[in-house]
C-alpha cells in the first residue's frame, strides 16, 4: 500500500467532531498532496465551517502519527446540499434547507435567537435568508434594521430586502409599523404561504424561519406545509417555558420534522455593572429536556443587556460584536445546527417523477 493510500485509509477512520460521524473520504472529494513526509490535505464537509478546523486537525494528526506522516496543512471545501423534508413535500427550488426556529410560547427570545443564528450561519460561510413567520408580531425588520417594501417587477412575486449580508422578508415590510394584523387563521396561513413561495429568494444554503409562538393552527399549518429540514427549539430554564417547549417539540415530531436540537436562552443573568452571573430562571432545564427526549443539546445563552440593546438597534450581537463571548456562543450553536443537517438523508425528490392526475 502506497503512502497516499495509507493516508486515505487513515482519514476514513477520523470522526468529525461536529457531525460525530466518520469523514466521507474518497479520491474525488479529498485531495492529498505528499511532499516527503509532509501531507497537505483538503477535505470536503457538508456544512459551513469557515475553516474552524482545530479539533478536526488534531484528530487527523493523531491518525497520521503511526504512519510517520506530518500534517503540514489542512483546509476544507464546503458542499451544502438539499436534505429530505417532511411527508410528501419537496425542497424549494432555490433554497436548499429550511430551518424552523420555534418555541412553545412567546417571550423566550426566539426571534433574537433566530436572527443571531442566521447571522452566525452567514459568518460560517453559508448563503442565508431570513423569513419572519410571526404575522401578529413581526420583529425581524427591527432586528435587522430594515425598512421599506419589497419590490415586484411582475406584480406576482417580490424581491427580498437585504441586510447584514442576508436576504429577508416579513409581513412587517408590507404593513405600516404600528398597524395591527387583525386577521383570522386562514388569512394568516395564506399570507405566510405567499411570503415563502412568492419571494424571489436567491440561491440559499439555509433559510431560517422565525416561527410564530405556540402550537396552534398557524404553527401547525406551517409545520405541515413548509418543506422543513428540521427545527430548533428555544426555551428558557423556567418550568413554565419548558412545559410549552415540550409541546412544541412534540408537534414537530408528530408532523415528521426532525428536531435539530434545543437552545436554552436566558440561562443566566449577567449584571452589566459587576459581571455577577445569576440563574434567575432556574438551571439546566433545557439541557435536561434535551436528555429526556434524546435531542441534541445546542447550548445556553445568557440574559445580557448588550444582546437586547444590540438587537433593538437593528445590529444584532453576531454582527455588531463578533468577537464577544455571546457571538461565539451563537456561532457554536450554528455550527452544530448545520452539522446536524449535514448528516440527514439527502433529498432525492428531484429524481422522482411528479404524478399529475388528469381526467380522461
Amino acid at each position: 500500500m502506497s503512502n497516499i493510500e495509507s493516508i486515505y485509509k487513515a482519514l476514513s477512520g477520523v470522526i468529525d467532531p461536529n457531525t460525530h460521524k466518520r469523514l466521507d473520504v474518497t479520491p474525488e472529494n479529498t485531495q492529498v498532496t505528499l511532499d516527503g513526509q509532509d501531507a497537505t490535505i483538503t477535505v470536503t464537509l457538508g456544512y459551513p465551517s469557515n475553516n474552524a478546523l482545530a479539533t478536526l486537525q488534531q484528530r487527523i494528526e493523531t491518525e497520521l502519527e503511526p504512519l510517520n506522516i506530518r500534517l503540514a496543512g489542512l483546509s476544507a471545501n464546503t458542499d451544502i446540499v438539499a436534505h429530505e423534508v417532511q411527508n410528501n413535500l419537496r425542497p424549494m427550488p432555490t433554497v436548499r434547507n429550511v430551518i424552523a426556529v420555534a418555541s412553545g410560547k412567546g417571550g423566550v427570545g426566539k426571534s433574537t435567537t433566530s436572527v443571531n443564528l442566521a447571522l452566525a450561519l452567514r459568518d460560517l460561510g453559508a448563503r442565508v435568508g431570513m423569513l419572519d413567520a410571526d404575522i401578529y408580531g413581526p420583529s425581524v425588520p427591527i432586528m435587522l434594521g430594515l425598512s421599506g417594501r419589497p419590490k415586484s417587477t411582475d406584480g406576482k412575486t417580490m424581491w427580498p430586502l437585504e441586510g447584514h449580508g442576508m436576504q429577508a422578508n416579513s409581513i412587517g415590510f408590507l404593513i405600516d409599523q404600528d398597524a395591527p394584523t387583525i386577521w383570522r387563521g386562514p388569512m394568516v396561513t395564506q399570507a405566510l404561504t405567499q411570503l415563502l413561495t412568492q419571494t424571489n429568494w436567491g440561491e440559499l444554503d439555509y433559510l431560517v424561519v422565525d416561527m410564530p409562538p405556540g402550537t396552534g393552527d398557524i404553527a401547525l399549518t406551517m409545520s405541515e406545509k413548509v418543506p422543513l429540514v428540521g427545527a430548533v427549539i428555544v426555551t428558557t430554564p423556567q418550568d413554565l417555558a419548558l412545559a410549552d417547549a415540550r409541546r412544541g417539540l412534540r408537534m414537530f415530531q408528530k408532523v415528521n420534522v426532525p428536531v435539530l436540537g434545543i437552545v436554552e436562552n436566558m440561562a443566566s443573568h449577567v449584571c452589566s455593572n459587576c459581571g455577577h452571573v445569576e440563574p434567575i430562571f432556574g438551571e439546566h432545564g433545557g439541557r435536561e429536556m434535551a436528555s429526556q427526549y434524546s435531542q441534541r443539546w445546542l447550548g445556553s445563552l445568557p440574559l445580557q443587556m448588550s444582546i437586547r440593546t444590540q438587537t433593538d438597534s437593528g445590529n444584532p450581537t453576531v454582527a455588531s460584536d463578533p468577537d464577544s463571548e455571546a457571538a461565539g456562543m451563537y456561532r457554536d450553536i450554528a455550527l452544530q445546527v448545520a452539522a446536524g443537517i449535514a448528516v440527514q438523508p439527502k433529498d432525492t425528490a428531484a429524481f422522482k417523477p411528479t404524478v399529475v392526475a388528469r381526467k380522461v
